[in-house]
């Protein structure tokens, strides 16, 4: 393309509305740009619209977005489309365009222009050293956590003392408050900068100094911002200075708003209007990536917010199949279902494996659908997570049962002792490894004689000696407990959710982790193995291990496995949204309020829209949080999609839930006649039971939820112990043997019919 015929060529690709979005020159803009609608086309040929059309100098014009690589795509973008680099363009990301105009004025904020920016780790050790100066205990209040109010307060734009008048009786926040100048300032003297405070001096500067404020806008002839619906309240003020002038583009879809936990501020499109009178507005509702069924899905969804600025995708993709709704009994055979299924399209040539996608909400949701694909054989690769038996907390647990399974794994001892920290230091766990090796015995066994060690402190010989008293009584009960019962009361006695809560933010997820293993060791525990060699942990960890081999089907091919919030911007011809039960999706405290539950909307239109040609929702009547197996309802979201876009589907017919006018119905509820909702059978301490409490009979009928009925044959044992063998009336399954704590078990009222 030479010269001049950007103008020419630009208008036969685009269609009415991208047309008339880019061909606007001055005033205000808003582009509601709906998924798979073409934004960053509009985006990126407006800018060379401009540079070759309207001959706007390059440096004339600041476009920002917020990842690096979508920086770097536009860029590269207007090149193709002008056929040469655009020279002295500002697109960038807000922190590189922030960055790159403090150092320019930095020595009107006091700083020098070689300031440095501090990443997240530089900026936690400044933390640690000033609450140490205060006295203030680590353990209390986790510099990680402090860090964190800190944070959010400064993307919100508020000063020290707003946050100390509204931390109320929050004595983390009243210290985060107390934190934020003498941070500042310790910051200052280093002449060093941390992230947020790349988006908040460009105001300060432009606070305090009108003349460059003045300046920059007069240099910026044109503000551009893509995915406006994501900016928190700095952001939205920096663009809002820089294009008080009126020449503001701002590109987002309100619909995909999700990350308010971080800072974003979906109101700031509302604000757009009031803030630039006259605003117009253009929406973009073609959409160039889905069937018309799975629009239609979408919008039915996304019409339940409130507030919206309102718009409606179409395609001229008509039809397509239609939506596949899955009821599973758990989480384990939603995960095995999602594989075969996804496989055997595959293999009939519909679909390469790598043209599909899993989405979930939450990151522990992985390990069901990782060990399912695993077992299947079937390719896959999970982004933007570690896979799940590689997490730091998920290793450091299974290193404790190692252990305790095998007293002589030394690899297992050295990274279970640290974990939580129990004063034996770096160097003092040298000296102790030394005398292990000199006295040619393994590390658990030196422990239990650490006090003959005398090259080493009193503490230190005593926590060593703890230590190894707590994996011997733990190997004790590990010769016939269930390992999950071994693991619930190794958490608890390391009080492991502490330890994890102190990371701040990034704790709450790796707990959510060690909750997921807990429930996977319970899935194990469920079922009693015939065959008697070794104990359960021992046969647990083989499994485990297995399961976590480096061979296996995880790699750069094959299904991929991610989170929503990863997956926006991204698309794949199949697309599966599983775990969808109140509770995890949406989360259970996002419905808490109004817009908590809003933002899980949008955030199930984000997945719904990633789908081009077909789309799979599934959920489990039944899913394990922990060691418990809780009952699911299916999520408050299918229910907005229209009935005839949906085809109904179960992995057990006989115990399927149904869909009814008033919502979804478990099976002994579709009936005229009514029946008594199932009373869950657990296991009761002979000292705790009572007259009331569900009891387990020989000779009574019920039904597992992936099994369906059966007749008790017999009992064993007591409590969590207490073990079931059930004769199935599925020929397939027959007589199983079952921990009744982990079953979940039920009366089955119907009393053998359809069996």
């Amino acid at each position: 393309m030479t010269a001049g015929t950007a103008g020419r060529d630009w208008a036969r690709t685009l269609n009415a509305e991208q047309r008339e979005a880019v061909a606007h020159v001055h005033g205000p803009l808003l582009v509601l740009a709906g998924a798979g609608s073409g934004k960053t086309r509009v985006l990126t040929t407006r800018i060379a619209v401009l540079l070759d059309e309207h001959g706007v100098p390059p440096e004339r014009i600041f476009a920002v977005t917020f990842t690096n690589k979508a920086a770097a795509e536009m860029r590269h973008r207007v090149a193709t489309l002008l056929a040469k680099d655009p020279a002295g363009l500002w697109i960038g990301t807000f922190h590189s365009l922030s960055a790159r105009l403090l150092r320019r004025d930095a020595e009107r904020l006091g700083f020098s222009r070689q300031f440095t920016i501090f990443d997240e780790d530089d900026r936690l050790s400044l933390i640690k050293r000033l609450l140490e100066e205060r006295n203030i205990a680590n353990k209390l209040f986790p510099p990680r956590a402090v860090q964190a109010v800190i944070s959010s307060a400064k993307n919100r734009m508020l000063s020290s003392e707003a946050l100390a008048a509204s931390a109320g009786f929050d004595r983390l926040a009243q210290i985060a408050a107390e934190l934020m100048d003498p941070l500042a300032a310790a910051l200052k003297r280093q002449n060093a900068m941390d992230f947020d405070d790349l988006m908040l001096h460009p105001l300060t500067l432009f606070r305090e100094h009108p003349d460059r404020l003045a300046w920059w806008r007069d240099r910026f002839a044109f503000v551009m911002v893509d995915e406006f619906q994501d900016t928190n309240r700095a952001q939205y003020e920096l663009v809002r200075m820089l294009g008080s002038h009126g020449n503001i583009f701002a590109v987002g879809d309100d619909d995909q708003s999700i990350y308010g936990w971080r800072g974003a501020e979906v109101k700031n499109m509302r604000d757009f209007q009031g803030e630039f009178g006259g605003a117009k507005i253009i929406r973009l509702e073609e959409n160039y990536r889905s069937t018309q069924v799975i629009l239609d899905a979408a919008n039915a969804a996304i019409s339940r917010n409130s507030g919206r600025f309102g718009k409606t995708l179409r395609t001229r993709r008509n039809g397509g199949e239609s939506v596949t709704i899955l009821a599973s009994a758990d989480e384990r055979d939603e995960a095995e279902w999602i594989a075969r299924e996804l496989a055997k399209r595959s293999a009939a040539g519909e679909w390469s494996l790598e043209d599909m996608a899993v989405l979930y909400r939450t990151n522990a949701q992985s390990r069901a659908l990782e060990e399912a694909f695993r077992r299947s054989g079937v390719a896959y690769r999970l982004i933007g997570a570690i896979s799940f038996y590689e997490r730091r907390e998920v290793k450091d647990l299974l290193a404790y049962l190692r252990l305790i399974a095998n007293p002589a794994d030394d690899e297992a001892f050295q990274r279970a002792i640290g974990v939580p920290r129990r004063g034996v230091g770096e160097a003092s766990l040298d000296a102790f490894r030394g005398t292990a090796t000199g006295w040619g015995k393994s590390l658990l066994e030196t422990a239990r004689i650490a006090d003959r060690i005398t090259g080493l402190r009193p503490n230190v010989r005593e926590a060593l000696q703890r230590f190894a008293a707590f994996i011997d009584d733990l190997r004790a009960r590990s010769a016939t407990a269930a390992p999950v019962v071994i693991l619930e009361e190794l958490v608890q006695a390391i009080d492991y959710e502490t330890v994890l809560s102190s990371e701040g933010p990034d704790g709450a997820d790796r707990w959510e982790n060690v909750r997921e293993l807990i429930a996977g060791a319970a899935e194990w525990s469920e079922i009693v193995a015939d065959e008697a060699e070794g104990t359960p942990l021992e046969r647990y960890l083989a499994e485990a291990a297995l399961v976590s081999a480096s061979d296996s089907s995880e790699g750069t091919d094959g299904v991929t496995l991610m989170t929503l919030h990863t997956a926006k911007g991204l698309e794949w011809p199949v697309v599966v949204l599983s775990g969808l039960e109140d509770g995890l999706f949406p989360l259970g405290r996002a419905m808490e309020s109004q817009a908590g539950l809003e933002e899980e909307r949008r955030l199930f239109y984000v997945g719904l829209t990633r789908a081009k040609d077909k789309l799979y929702l599934s959920w489990a009547r039944a899913r394990r949080r922990g060691g418990e197996l809780r009952q699911g309802i299916a999520s408050r979201f299918i229910e907005s999609i229209p009935a005839e876009l949906l085809e109904e589907k179960s992995t057990a017919s006989l115990w399927a839930p149904h869909r009814s006018s008033g919502g979804w119905l478990a099976p002994w509820e579709v009936t005229s006649v009514p029946r008594a909702t199932p009373t869950r059978l657990y296991a009761i301490d002979e000292d705790e039971q009572n007259q009331d409490a569900p009891r387990l009979i020989k000779g009574e009928r019920v039904r597992h939820r992936r099994f369906g009925g059966g007749i008790v044959q017999g009992l064993a044992g007591a409590g969590k112990d207490l073990k079931v063998s059930v004769l199935f009336d599925d020929e397939t399954v027959g007589l199983k043997q079952l921990l009744v704590a982990f079953a979940g078990l039920e009366k089955d009222f119907e009393g053998g019919q359809g069996a």
